[in-house]
C-alpha cells in the first residue's frame, strides 16, 4: 500500500508527469469518472494546466458484456473493436443496438459532472488521460481512442498504478504512458491505496467545479500581471540575540507557511532543503528556509545542541512571520532535519504556539525527549530504512508522543535520503502531511 488516497497519489503522480516534461503548457487533462478525477485534480493543479472529464462508455458484447466491441464518446464519437466484432460475429447493426442504450447515460452523466460547462476543445493539443489506476485497460483504452477522435494531437497516459500487461498494451495505444508503479503480480488497483472509498457523482462535480474556479483566478491573475508571481526574497527574521538569515517564498493565496528547521552542517542553501520546498511552494505553501544560528554561532559546538536556544529562536521566527501580511491569515506548519526536528518539537511544546503540523526528516526527537508528550500538533516522522540508529530513537520518542503521529519508513534510504527516489518520497509525504493539516474543516 502506497498511498494514502487518491489525492495523494495524484500529487505523486503529478510529479512524475513534470519531470518527464510531457504535460506542456497547452495540455489538458482529462479524467475517467469516477475515481480518476480527484488523482487528474492533482495533477491539473499541480500542471496549471485545465482539467475536464472524458466521459466514455464501453459497449459489451451482448453475450459477454464485459468484453468491449466498441466505445462511444461525446459529440457522437463511436470507435469500434475490428478484432472482437469478427470474432464475436457481430456488426453494425450490434453496435448501433448497443450505442442506442448507453448514448443517454453517457450525456446524462457529462452534463451531470460539468454542470452547464461546455467541453474542453482537444483538437491539436495534448491530452493526458489520468485514472486511479489500471487493471485490464479496457476503460483507458477506450478514452484513448475518444480523444484521439476529437482531435487530440497527442495522447499521453498517466496512472499511479497498473498491471504490466495493461502498461505494455497501452504503450501500444498511447504516444506516452506515466505510471508511478507496476506490480509483479497484480491483484487489484485497491490494494495500493489505504482509502480506496468510492468516489461519489457530486464529489466529481465539486471537483470539477474547484478546477474550474481556480483556472479562472489564475487566469485573471496572470492578466493581471507581476503581482500573480510567487514572491521570493532574502529575509532578516528579528530573532533574540541575532537577527537571522531567511528565504521567505510565499505563492500567490497561499494555502499555509512551512518553517524549515535545519540542523547542524546544513544551511537555507541546502539542495535537499530547497527541493522539499519547492514541492511544498508547488502545493501552495509558502516557506521560511531559516539558519538558526549565525555563521560564528555555528562553530560552537555547544550552540548546535543547545535545543531550548534553537526551539526559542524558531519560536521568535514563529511570531515573526505572523507578522507579515501575506502570512497572517495562514496556518503555520514546521520541517525539521537532524537537530532541527527536536528544536521544532520543543517549540511546538511552548504554551500559545500557533504551529498546526510537524514534520521531522532524518530528525533527531529524542533530544526533544521531556516536552515530546506536551507537543499537541500531529507529527510525521520520517526516517531512513538504512539509517537504523535514528530510526530505534524514532520509535522511542514516537512512544512518548500524545499528540497524532506516525513514522513512516523509506525502505533502502540513509541519514541523508541521498539514495534515488529517497527525497522524492519525503517531500511527498511532507506536503501530503501539511495539506491535510491545513485543511479547512468547515463545507469546502
Amino acid at each position: 500500500m502506497r498511498f494514502r488516497d487518491r489525492l495523494d497519489a495524484g500529487r505523486d503522480l503529478a510529479e512524475a508527469v513534470r519531470r518527464s516534461d510531457i504535460g506542456g503548457p497547452g495540455a489538458v487533462v482529462l479524467a475517467l469518472p469516477r475515481g480518476g478525477v480527484p488523482v487528474a485534480f492533482e495533477v491539473a493543479e499541480s500542471l496549471g494546466l485545465p482539467l475536464d472529464v472524458l466521459v466514455v462508455r464501453k459497449l459489451g458484447v451482448p453475450f459477454q458484456p464485459e468484453l468491449a466491441m466498441g466505445a462511444i464518446g461525446e459529440g457522437g464519437v463511436r470507435v469500434e473493436n475490428p478484432e472482437v466484432l469478427r470474432s464475436a460475429g457481430l456488426g453494425t447493426a450490434d453496435l448501433d443496438a448497443a450505442e442506442r442504450r448507453e448514448r443517454p447515460e453517457l450525456e446524462r452523466r457529462a452534463a451531470l459532472y460539468r454542470g452547464g460547462r461546455p467541453r474542453l476543445d482537444m483538437r491539436g493539443r495534448t491530452a493526458v488521460v489520468v485514472d486511479d489506476g489500471i487493471a485490464t485497460g479496457s476503460s483507458v483504452r477506450a478514452a484513448c481512442r475518444v480523444a484521439r477522435t476529437l482531435g487530440a494531437a497527442r495522447i499521453v497516459v498517466a496512472v499511479p498504478v497498473a498491471s504490466r500487461l495493461a502498461v505494455a498494451d497501452l504503450r501500444r495505444e498511447s504516444d506516452d504512458l506515466v505510471c508511478l508503479e507496476v506490480p509483479e503480480p497484480f491483484f487489484a488497483v485497491g490494494e495500493w491505496y489505504r482509502d480506496f472509498s468510492q468516489t461519489r457523482d457530486d464529489e466529481v462535480v465539486d471537483w470539477l467545479h474547484r478546477a474550474a474556479v481556480d483556472r479562472e483566478r489564475e487566469e485573471r491573475q496572470v492578466g493581471a500581471g507581476p503581482q500573480s508571481l510567487p514572491s521570493d526574497e532574502e529575509v532578516e527574521v528579528g530573532a533574540s540575540g541575532a537577527p537571522l538569515a531567511g528565504r521567505l517564498t510565499v505563492p500567490p493565496d497561499a494555502r499555509g507557511t512551512v518553517l524549515f528547521a535545519h540542523g547542524s552542517g546544513s544551511s537555507r542553501h541546502s539542495p535537499r532543503n530547497r527541493m522539499v520546498a519547492e514541492v511544498l511552494q508547488r502545493a501552495g505553501l509558502a516557506t521560511l528556509l531559516l539558519d538558526l544560528l549565525t555563521p560564528a554561532e555555528e562553530l560552537e559546538q555547544s550552540s548546535v545542541f543547545d535545543i531550548r536556544h534553537l526551539a526559542g529562536r524558531l519560536g521568535d521566527a514563529t511570531r515573526w512571520a505572523a507578522t507579515r501580511p501575506e502570512l497572517a491569515k495562514t496556518r503555520f506548519g514546521y520541517f525539521g532535519a537532524s537537530t532541527g526536528a527536536a528544536a521544532a518539537l520543543w517549540a511546538a511544546a511552548q504554551p500559545g504556539c500557533r504551529v498546526a503540523a510537524i514534520v521531522s526528516r532524518g530528525g533527531r526527537p529524542d533530544l526533544a525527549g521531556p516536552l515530546l508528550p506536551s507537543v499537541k500538533a500531529p507529527t510525521l516522522l520520517i526516517v531512513g530504512g538504512a539509517d537504523e540508529a535514528v530510526l530505534e530513537l524514532n520509535r522511542e520518542a514516537q512512544r512518548a508522543l500524545a499528540c497524532e503521529n506516525d513514522l513512516v519508513v523509506v525502505p533502502g534510504a540513509s541519514h541523508l535520503f541521498e539514495e534515488p527516489g529517497a527525497l522524492d518520497r519525503v517531500a511527498s509525504l511532507a506536503r501530503d502531511w501539511f495539506l491535510a493539516a491545513f485543511a479547512p474543516t468547515g463545507p469546502q
